[in-house]
């Protein structure tokens, strides 16, 4: 059975249009990498549980923002190159991006060394216009921009 996961994708108009807000993943895996690793803050859907629901909570713990009221546009939802699919829903709202924080987890790092340390579950959010977005996503991602892009003009 694939993995599951739910999440919001923040929009606000600017002067030149719509932005979108995305997440950079946190760790040491990421740390170098830009275009194609970017994502709509998501997490894991429990079992038995509303997929939107998991996404609010999940937009909450990555952001350090209240849970958005909405309303909320369906996106459908995306399958990843592992096989993941990702529910996702558009909503208008703004903030600033350097003040939001995310939740961490504890990684041994360096590898093999026995020390665990901890990373923040993303490292650094940011706007970005369609096109930008589009190739900083995680590929099966871009979907999502497309479709708000179509439902939240």
């Amino acid at each position: 059975m694939p993995k599951v996961s739910a999440g919001l994708l923040m929009v606000r108009r600017d002067i030149d249009g719509l932005q979108y807000l995305l997440a950079h993943p946190g760790g040491p895996f990421f740390a170098r990498r830009d275009d194609g690793v970017w994502s709509i803050p998501k997490g894991a859907v429990e079992a038995g549980e509303d997929p939107l629901a998991a996404a609010q909570r999940e937009f909450h713990e990555e952001t350090g923002l209240a849970r958005p009221p909405g309303p909320f546009q369906p996106l459908g939802e995306v399958r990843q190159a592992g096989g993941k699919i990702v529910h996702g829903w558009a909503f208008f709202g703004d903030c600033n991006p350097s003040r939001l924080s995310s939740n961490t987890f504890e990684l041994e790092w360096p590898r093999g060394s026995g020390r665990l340390q901890k990373f923040p579950e993303i490292d650094r959010f940011a706007f970005f216009d369609a096109e930008v977005a589009v190739r900083k996503l995680v590929a099966a991602q871009a979907a999502f921009i497309e479709r708000a892009a179509l439902c939240m003009r």
